[in-house]
């Protein structure tokens, strides 16, 4: 048993008199999670899956009383799938505010359909989670650095879904049936995606593009499709967890570049799997770019699993001078550079240097980056 950072989190605040909501792409664990949570929870508990007609029935316009005769003697209530039921944020607020005694869970596959249906009911009323792929930080604290550091090169490739960790024999098959279904089955279902071929083939192009700048007008073009269509579609796999956009940082320099972003896959098995490219990275010309996409998914991780909130951008100017990647934290800024050969020799650009003389420069190699994700 692989334990998530979010379950501490998420245990100390049960029965503090507001929802929990556990948000996630899908196969990342969350139901894992929850049901890992309340196994040591002394209170009864009901489980209720959203997937089931019977369930949503129970649980879509329903009223306080209905509900108390649902729930029983039970004193956690789990809903599992809830982004599959229709008004579920006003359900969650009548427990929250009519069922006092009952602690509900919540949790969704798809980031925005259920945070939209909670955002109005449930204002002050919640305490939200997300829950991304395994990181390299849970890893180390399950078997250890040393053996965390060993596979790099496998988590390089294949990525930390739970199930990819847990089966690595299997982890190729897993993971083209995982980025071929599971991952866009809410997407698909979507009434807005009426081109799923075009969700593939913009997918394939940010893949390739992964530690480039984007452009939505150049990704239109390579995949034929129109330029609010891709637009949109972008934005429903960022909200899905698939992908997530690093912005470019601007402040004095003329020459900056100031709309410019970058888009990064929280999972590089899911990456190497949408461009089905699996081999070793000695043979590959894409490794720099797995590197960067690695390392800024697990400061993702390592930055949501420990509730810190940051600002967060890449830096280049019109001259192709660039820097990976800015954080500034509590007010203070550091700027990294990602090289995967750790004697290469690295200059920050004197453009950066000067204009921001105050900021902390790291370079994070094979060799110290633990230190930037744990």
């Amino acid at each position: 048993m692989i334990h998530r950072a979010i379950e501490k989190l998420i245990e100390v605040l049960l029965f503090k008199g507001k929802a929990i909501l556990l948000f996630g792409p899908r196969q990342v664990g969350k139901t894992t999670s929850i049901r890992s949570i309340l196994a040591n929870n002394e209170q009864k508990c009901l489980f209720l899956n959203g997937d089931e007609a019977d369930v949503r029935e129970s649980l879509e316009n329903t009223t306080s009383t209905k509900l108390s005769l649902l729930f029983g003697e039970n004193k956690i209530v789990f809903i599992d799938e809830a982004q599959r039921i229709n008004g579920i944020g006003i359900t969650l607020k009548l427990i929250t505010d009519v069922l006092k005694d009952v602690q509900v869970i919540a949790t969704g596959s798809f980031a925005f359909d259920l945070a939209n249906e909670t955002q109005e009911p449930l204002t002050g009323r919640k305490y939200e989670f997300q829950l991304l792929p395994i990181s390299f930080q849970e890893m180390v604290k399950h078997h250890g650095i040393l053996e965390e550091k060993r596979l790099l090169e496998q988590r390089m490739i294949y990525g930390y879904y739970p199930e990819i960790v847990v089966n690595p024999n299997d982890a190729e098959e897993n993971l083209k049936l995982l980025a071929n279904s599971y991952l866009y089955k809410d997407l698909l279902n979507l009434e807005q995606i009426k081109k799923p071929a075009l969700l593939g083939k913009i997918l394939k192009a940010l893949a390739l593009q992964v530690g480039s700048e984007v452009s939505y007008n150049e990704i239109s073009r390579l995949v034929s499709g129109d330029f609010h269509t891709v637009e949109k579609y972008i934005d429903l796999l960022e909200k899905a967890y698939v992908i997530f956009t690093l912005p470019a940082y601007s402040r004095n320099v003329r020459n900056e570049i100031k709309k410019g972003r970058k888009i990064y896959f929280y999972d590089n098995g899911v990456r190497n799997a949408i461009i089905n490219n699996f081999s070793p990275l000695g043979s590959r010309s894409d490794v720099g770019a797995m590197w960067e996409n690695f390392l800024i998914s697990e400061r993702m991780k390592y930055l949501v699993y420990n509730n810190l909130n940051t600002w967060k951008y890449f830096w280049r100017t019109t001259a192709q001078q660039e820097i990976d990647y800015l954080e500034e934290l509590n007010g203070k800024m550091t700027a990294y550079e990602f090289k995967w050969n750790p004697n290469k020799n690295v200059r920050f650009p004197k453009t950066f240097t000067e204009a921001y003389p105050e900021v902390d420069l790291k370079l994070i190699t094979p060799k110290n980056f633990e230190e930037f994700v744990l």
